[in-house]
Order: structure tokens, then sequence, then C-alpha cells
């Protein structure tokens, strides 16, 4: 029996992408986390502030999840062409974010409740020692924010419709997040001890670690839902993809789609399932060409169901 060479109907399941540029980033970012970290810690436990050491313990838990973030897209990259990843490895990168929004979470209950003690009992506080190094740590924030900041969120939209989708790396948003939420914590221990030095409210220093923990607590929390409705295979948020594809397929007379599933399988990249149901059926690849200009469907299926019922 000759064997019919399939090779031509094959195709890829690669939707990672090159993402070589935010990984080596995130790497340098690291790298002055860390070091940022150590000098925080040692200097909060030395000169006694709580905005200090809450900023140097916020760092020790984003230099975590950016080797969460680099090892993400390591993996993926990997494992592009693993064919037991059914649609490919592109949502590695949204589980790392996933888990970095959890560990945005920790640090926000933490500083909460370290503030709450530093009310309870009040410590005295070394201003200029802690100020100097507060400030040496926003100004490494805002190098490794500028380093992050690159394609970590952009749209695009075809050009003769009115639309546009959004395509984002929630990998390096996550990163990214997490570095604006210590510069956040550093303007504020900043705050508090300039608050503290001048004017004796010393109390500045836990209120701002209280009021901190609030605001990364609600970034934490879009950041976890953003990346659950991927990780679920919800319908894309903000995307009007599945009323265009309903357009171009009931478009053609005596057609209707009776079933329509899309998922997120890579960043800006969708997997659609279309059942389509007409009194004259065509060929799947037929129905696909009505959505070649969807460059960002990269896995279609089109069942093709042919109705028996007379038209209507």
């Amino acid at each position: 029996m000759h064997i019919p060479d399939i090779s031509r109907w094959k195709h890829h399941h690669n939707f990672v992408g090159d993402f070589s540029t935010a990984e080596r980033n995130t790497k340098r970012v690291i790298a002055l986390t860390a070091t940022m970290m150590v000098v925080e810690i040692a200097a909060g436990i030395k000169f006694n502030s709580m905005a200090l050491l809450a900023d140097g313990w916020h760092m020790s838990t984003h230099v975590a999840a950016f080797m969460i973030t680099a090892w993400a897209y390591s993996l993926a990259r990997r494992h592009a062409n693993n064919a037991r990843f059914s649609f490919g490895t592109g949502k590695i990168g949204v589980l790392g974010a996933f888990t970095s929004a959890i560990v945005l979470a920790g640090v926000a209950l933490m500083m909460g409740v370290e503030s709450v003690h530093r009310f309870l009992e009040p410590a005295p506080i070394r201003f200029n020692e802690a100020i100097l190094v507060a400030c040496v740590g926003l100004a490494v924030n805002v190098v490794s924010a500028f380093i992050l900041k690159d394609h970590h969120h952009h749209g695009h939209s075809h050009e003769g419709h009115n639309h546009a989708h959004t395509h984002q790396d929630v990998n390096l948003k996550a990163a990214y997040i997490h570095v604006i939420a210590d510069a956040f914590t550093s303007v504020l221990a900043i705050g508090a001890l300039f608050g503290g030095k001048f004017f004796g409210w010393n109390w500045l220093d836990p209120a701002m670690g209280i009021v901190g923990g609030i605001v990364i607590a609600c970034w934490a929390y879009g950041l976890v839902r953003q990346t659950v409705v991927i990780l679920l295979d919800q319908e894309p948020e903000h995307s009007d993809l599945n009323e265009e594809i309903y357009k171009a397929i009931e478009g053609v007379p005596d057609t209707k789609i009776s079933d329509l599933h899309i998922w997120q399988v890579g960043v800006n990249k969708f997997a659609a399932i279309i059942s389509v149901v007409t009194h004259e059926p065509k060929s799947p690849d037929w129905y696909k060409q009505l959505l070649r200009e969807h460059e960002e469907l990269v896995h279609v299926t089109v069942e093709v169901h042919h109705c028996d019922d007379h038209p209507v």
C-alpha cells in the first residue's frame, strides 16, 4: 500500500516568538536588584528603618520573581518544538507571571504585618544613612524599569479595519510591575524618612509600609486576573476577534457558525476551533482563507457540517 506524504499538511506549534532581548534584560535586572537587595537589608538592620527594611525585603522577593521570569523564558524557548506541548509553550510565560503575582501579594502582606508591628513597638531611626541608601535603591529601580520597559506593551491594527488587538508579554509585564513596585516602595520610604527627620513624624515610616502594601496588593490582584484568563483558556478580553470571525464566516450566504472557541497560545497569538453549518459546504481550507488577514490566528481548525434542512 502506498503511504502518502503528508508533510505539506503538517504545521509547527512554535508560537513563542523571539524573546531573547527580554530574557537578557531580565538577567541584567536580576544582577542589579540582588546587589541592591543585600545593601538595603543590611542598612535597614543597621540604621533601624522599617521603610528601608521593607524595601530590601521587597527587593529580595523580586529577585526570586525575576528568576522565575528568566526561567520561564528559558523553558519556553528550549521546549518550543516539543510535540508534547499540544499548542506550544506560550503559556509557560503566563504561568511565570501568575507565580510572580502570588509572590507580589506575599510581599504586600509581609509589609503590612511588619509595619503594624512597628506602629505598636516604635524604634529609633538613623535617618541620614537610611535616606542615602533608599535614594540609591530608587536609582537602581529606575534603571531596572528602563531596562525592562522595552516592548513590554504595545498594540496593532489591521489596515482598513477599525479595531486593535493588544499583545502583551505578561511574563515581562510581571517583572516590570515588580520593578515599579520596588520604585514605589523606595519613594514611600524616602518620604517617610524625610518626614521623620525634619518634622519628627516617625509614625510615617510604618504608615508608608502599610500604604505601599495595599497598593502593591492591588497590582498583584490585577496581574492575577489577567493571567488567569489566559491560563483557563477564557476568550481574550478587550478583543473583537470573536466578532470578526463571525463577520467573516457568516458574511458568506447560507452560512452560520454553530460553535466557536478562541484561546491564547502565545503573545498576541490565538488558536480557534470553528464549526460551520451550511447547505453548500466547502472545504475547511476555503473557510480558513476568509480569515487570512488575521495573522494573530496561528492555529485554526474548521469543522464543516452539511445542513439537511430546507433553506429558510
